[in-house]
């Protein structure tokens, strides 16, 4: 079974701050998520989001700050509460704001990889593969993520995060 983490840039005009409208809207575009990430305006992290967010959070050992902003990429947002009369089978979703999206953008801009992985590295094992593969996996997704963030920011837009499992 996969799960993945769908994050997705919209205009604040665009959405409405419904789970049963955002859960439709997630919906189509994962069925969209490969013409909308060569797009920019989509990203992804299949099964291994929990630990990118701990990487990211060996940022408060160079960056004590009381923001956090390490928090943003993949747990940042405010969660997206079910209606009454929602579907409980819709994916959890979270929306980040456009000034948290800056913030997220700043701060995947300005963090060395390399420093995150000389604190971290060692602790995200347990993956299959070689620790080079792991962490040239890392990185590969640390860099989409610095893009579709950065992106987004200089747009304005919020991001809309879904679980897909």
């Amino acid at each position: 079974m996969s799960i993945h983490l769908h994050l997705r840039a919209i205009a604040e005009s665009e959405f409405r701050d419904d789970h049963t409208w955002l859960a439709a809207f997630m919906s189509e575009a994962w069925d969209n998520h490969p013409d909308e990430y060569a797009a920019g305006i989509a990203d992804s992290i299949e099964k291994v989001f929990s630990s990118v967010n701990d990487l990211y959070a060996a940022a408060e050992v160079l960056q004590p700050d009381v923001d956090k902003p390490w928090t943003l990429p993949i747990y940042g947002g405010r969660p997206v509460a079910h209606s009454a009369d929602a579907d409980p089978s819709n994916p959890p979703l979270m929306i980040l704001e456009p000034p948290g999206v800056s913030q997220a953008a700043d701060f995947l801009a300005t963090v060395s990889f390399d420093e995150l992985w000389n604190i971290a590295g060692a602790k995200l094992g347990g993956w299959a593969g070689e620790e080079a593969a792991v962490r040239q996996e890392f990185l590969d997704i640390h860099r989409d993520l610095q893009g579709f963030y950065g992106r987004a920011a200089s747009a304005g837009h919020a991001v809309v995060k879904a679980v897909w499992a």
